[in-house]
């Protein structure tokens, strides 16, 4: 088995069928597909039944919800690829997709992690291409452009992961978003990263997505920090006062599109005592200054 494609879904019954079809229609011998039912309340589990019934191949675990990252780690503990691909189940693979990333690892025996192009679609039905940056240098370089430069993209869907990789570092089931970028960290600096510009997936953004939640944000952002830099190696740690800084100026960020001056002014001023660096740079410094204006 080369790779297993798992889904977690949650609610999704409306759109499951257009990312289980886009596995199913580049179907090989080498593949395996496993679908994650993660406590459905909608018509989930009639959708993968009747997949199930005419497409032998598909496996479905069911759970009591417990989030994205529960579900993700359950379908790679049971998968049998050497590589996984996270496909969530409001995407879907495009054509090929799968024979690129056979010809990426034949020529990448040893990648631990493949990141591939994507087509970004908005929800007024723009799409943009959105090519993968070559991701080469010394773990705290990549760290570095990674988590601090927004260099690096990844993203599920268009990236490949060796499972081992993925059994080492799991996915924080603390965390109900953001959960991803201490796996993602993990895996840039675990082993050698390989490219393809060959768009792989199509990646549908919404207006209500959960990084726009801002329930119990600091404690999402102290949590964050934490699972980031559990697992990075030592020469990696002296970065993580700037992303603690980089956590606060997002909060910041945040803060000011509510329109809510006082959290704002609240999480720039820890950001500033975190990195000064980082939060002098001129495009949060412009905005704190706004903010000093009236009070």
């Amino acid at each position: 088995m080369l790779i297993s494609v798992i889904i977690p879904a949650y609610n999704y019954a409306h759109l499951l069928p257009r990312a289980l079809d886009s596995v199913l229609g580049q179907w090989a011998d080498d593949l395996e597909l496993i679908v994650v039912n993660d406590g459905s309340r909608d018509n989930t589990v009639e959708v993968l039944a009747t997949y199930q019934a005419r497409y032998p191949q598909v496996q479905v675990i069911h759970q009591e919800n417990a989030g994205a990252a529960a579900a993700r780690n359950h379908g790679i503990r049971l998968a049998r690829g050497r590589y996984a691909l996270l496909l969530d189940a409001d995407d879907e693979l495009l054509p090929g997709a799968l024979a690129s990333l056979r010809e990426v690892l034949a020529a990448n025996p040893q990648a631990g992690l493949i990141l591939g192009a994507q087509l970004s679609v908005y929800p007024d039905g723009r799409e943009r291409l959105r090519l993968p940056t070559p991701a080469k240098g010394t773990p705290a370089q990549l760290i570095q452009r990674y988590l601090l430069e927004k260099k690096i993209s990844i993203s599920h869907c268009c990236s490949l992961f060796r499972r081992d990789l993925l059994l080492q570092r799991p996915y924080p089931e603390n965390l109900r978003s953001g959960e991803d970028i201490a796996v993602f960290a993990y895996l840039l600096v675990s082993g050698p990263v390989a490219t393809t510009r060959q768009p792989l997936a199509r990646i549908y953004k919404h207006a209500d997505s959960l990084r726009h939640n801002r329930d119990d944000e600091e404690a999402t952002a102290r949590g964050m920090l934490h699972e980031v830099f559990a697992r990075l190696p030592v020469e990696c740690q002296p970065l993580r006062k700037r992303y603690e800084a980089q956590r606060y100026l997002s909060l910041f960020r945040s803060a000011l599109r509510a329109r809510d001056r006082a959290k704002a002014w609240h999480y720039y001023r820890i950001a500033l005592l975190c990195s000064p660096p980082q939060a002098l740079r001129w495009d949060y410094l412009r905005k704190a200054l706004l903010l000093t204006v009236g009070r």
